[in-house]
């Protein structure tokens, strides 16, 4: 009752560990021969902290990041429109983290290696086809150097993110991923902590922003952290480049003078930018929602099954949960298709709503419908949008994403502790 995983990412890692903890059989297939720490910061909700939790690794996510206080949405001039509490601050019983995400990976891999063995996770492999057979799934693999195998399970799950080989075989005329304009820079930097320590604040407008956070705690003899940001300007769509990318180095000049517009006395910008020593650029994209993500014994999960716009600090968290869910699923029904189905039927409808969120009715949507009312600047940002309407917006999102606060706390644990998957009985 094998599970095969392609992919090494986040999704692919959580599925391994989840397999592991209920007593299922896994390989993960990565196609990368050495898996590094890759990418900048990312936030983690309190429903996918929970399950980190419920993994085991609640003391190290202190190691990686810091406890989220507060989110904030400001004018193009630094004016607050809308800041909330986050993680336990808002009243959840667990918190919110926003943390390194290459140092995140390598917390999954690593924990995985000393869990399950080093022979768990098979490098240098990546995924040409599936078949579905009688008996379970046949994943047809290719090496880096040529070299082809086959490798069979009872079901095999596409964790292979946004350019996924698995998900292009079930859906092969969906062609690229979506670019609708805006392109992301991204960036870290030791420099002092603004507003509460803890904040995570976007300023600017629809079409040019700014986001930052701290993933680090501050040095205590410097007063120094490391300092997550994230610039975004809206271009005319067309060709950008490599879509998918997280780890295209960037060139300042590209986007430094455009912000220049974003003035704010409280967060130095361009010392934030310029102090940065690799700056990423990734242009923002996504895939629309398919109505399945299974076919046969296998399925999708994370960015393979729904990438959206990184808008709603939930990407990461969104994959860590599809491999809980699974977990569940297998636990309840046991290794197979209809396992699939039950996981796909739970989840689908959901994340397909918030990746079309993402692209107009994020939580960061209300930056535009600011700056349309007034060009961002304003007294009181109650002659500008009545309170009502900023909490229900805030509301809308979080019971759209599944993150509402009495929500959460009151779902029981997804698996609970010392579940196992029953072994099937061996024929005589």
């Amino acid at each position: 009752m094998t599970v095969l995983i392609a992919g090494g990412g986040i999704a692919g890692l959580a599925l391994g560990l989840t397999c592991h903890q209920i007593g299922v059989p896994f390989k993960v297939f990565e196609s990368v021969t050495e898996i590094k720490p890759q990418g900048v910061g990312i936030n983690l909700q309190p429903t996918a902290v929970r399950e980190l939790f419920d993994l085991g690794l609640e003391d190290e996510l202190p190691k990686i990041g810091v406890k989220t206080r507060d989110y904030g949405m400001y004018s193009k001039i630094g004016r607050q429109i809308w800041v909330e509490p986050r993680g336990t601050w808002a009243g959840y019983k667990w918190p919110q983290y926003s943390v390194d995400r290459g140092k995140l990976h390598m917390i999954l891999y690593e924990t995985l290696l000393e869990r399950a063995g080093v022979g768990c996770v098979h490098t240098g492999w990546s995924v040409e086809r599936f078949e579905n057979t009688v008996e379970g799934v046949a994943l047809h693999l290719l090496g880096v150097n040529g070299e082809c195998k086959v490798e069979y399970g009872a079901v095999a799950v596409g964790a292979d993110g946004i350019h996924s080989a698995v998900r292009k075989q079930m859906w092969p005329d969906q062609g690229e991923p979506n670019w609708a304009g805006h392109v992301l820079w991204r960036g870290t930097t030791r420099a002092k902590p603004f507003k509460s320590g803890a904040s995570m604040v976007m300023i600017g407008s629809g079409e040019k922003r700014f986001v930052s956070y701290p993933i680090s705690e501050v040095d205590s003899e410097t007063g120094l952290a490391t300092i997550n940001w994230i610039a975004e300007l809206k271009f005319v769509p067309g060709e950008a480049g490599e879509r998918g990318n997280w780890n295209r180095i960037a060139d300042l000049k590209d986007f430094l003078p455009q912000l220049s517009t974003i003035e704010v006395d409280w967060i130095d910008i361009p010392g934030l930018i310029n102090g940065a020593k690799t700056v990423y650029e990734y242009p923002m994209v996504d895939r629309d929602p398919i109505c399945t993500w299974t076919d046969g014994n296998v399925t999708l999960m994370g960015d393979a099954a729904h990438a959206a716009y990184p808008v709603g600090s939930n990407g990461a968290g969104s994959a860590i949960i599809d491999a809980r869910e699974l977990g569940a699923a297998f636990l309840a029904r046991g290794v197979n298709a209809d396992a699939l189905h039950a996981y796909e039927s739970k989840m689908l409808s959901s994340a397909s709503k918030v990746v079309l969120m993402n692209r107009t009715v994020g939580p960061d949507s209300i930056l535009g419908t600011v700056e349309e009312r007034c060009g961002g600047i304003f007294d009181s940002i109650e002659d500008i949008i009545p309170k009502a309407e900023l909490v229900a917006h805030s509301a809308k999102y979080k019971a759209a994403a599944g993150f509402g606060v009495e929500e959460t706390n009151a779902a029981p644990p997804t698996i609970t502790v010392n579940s196992k998957v029953p072994r099937p009985l061996k024929q005589e």
